[in-house]
Formats: structure tokens, sequence, C-alpha cells
């Protein structure tokens, strides 16, 4: 059924939460390919905000680090994780988070998605959004939700 799993990680442990889960998926359903996905959004200026003393050349090398750190913490995780014999890829890609996810899924044959979430509702979701929420709502392929121990319901 699920040949090629996405697991998107953003480099904290909440992330990393949604790892035994995809493992037991692949070897319950033969899977193929896991990708992991880290989407690194450019840095920028918020607006209205002056005197950051930051060139161009400083912002294209914190871009420049900051994938190069994404690219480090994904190849790790590669190394580390076996997956019941399915490839494991590692995907850098640039932009927001929650389009890139759904992108890279279409764009590359995903069938599943599985992603971490802090399970926040009311307020504190209103506040901060949530990655894993706007990625259900806009992927074409099933999205499996985790929510990371010691989530509190209704927060």
């Amino acid at each position: 059924m699920y040949k090629k799993i996405l697991v998107p990680l953003d480099g904290s442990e909440l992330a990393e939460c949604v790892l035994p889960h995809a493992d037991s998926i692949a070897k319950g359903c033969g899977v193929q390919d896991v990708v992991f996905l880290r989407v690194v959004e450019p840095f920028h200026i918020p607006s209205g905000s002056y005197g950051t003393g930051l060139s161009e050349e400083d912002i294209i090398r914190i871009d420049s680090d900051n994938k190069a750190s994404a690219e480090n913490y994904i190849s790790q995780l590669v190394s580390q994780k076996k997956f019941n014999g399915a490839i494991i890829h590692s995907e850098i890609i640039s932009g927001k988070a929650p389009e890139g996810i759904a992108d890279y899924a279409t764009k590359n044959n995903i069938d599943l998605i599985i992603i971490a979430t802090h399970g926040r509702s009311g307020i504190s979701h209103w506040v901060w959004g949530s990655v894993a929420d706007r990625v259900l709502r806009s992927a074409c392929v099933p999205v499996l939700m985790i929510r990371a121990p010691g989530c509190v319901p209704g927060i």
C-alpha cells in the first residue's frame, strides 16, 4: 500500500518522535523508500526592522550555514536508521515548510507523509499556527500526524 513515505524533520526531538512509527509502517507495509525531508526557510529581515547591520553577503552566508546545518543533521539520521531494508533518502529544500512538504510529496509520488504535531488547539494553535495542520490541509496524499509525547489535550 505504502511504497514511498515522506518524513519531514526540522531538527527537533519533537519531529523525531515519528521515527519509530515510520519504522513500524516500513516493516508492516513493505515500504521501499523513506525520504527524510528538511525544509530550510530563507533568512529574511522582518518588515519594519531598521538598522540590522546585515549586508546581502551576510544573509547569503546565514542561508548557506542553515542549509549546511540541515544537511549535516539529515545525513547523520540517514546513517543511523535502517527501516527494514527500505532505501533511505535525504532531501533538503528551501522555502516555507508547509508548502514545501506538500509540493515535494506531490512532485515525488509520495504515498504517505508522517509528521509530528504538538497537538495544540484553541488559542495556542491560533497564535503559533501549525505546520502539520497546514500540511494536512494542503497535501494531496494521506498524512499521518503523530502527537508528541507529553502533549496535553486542549492546550
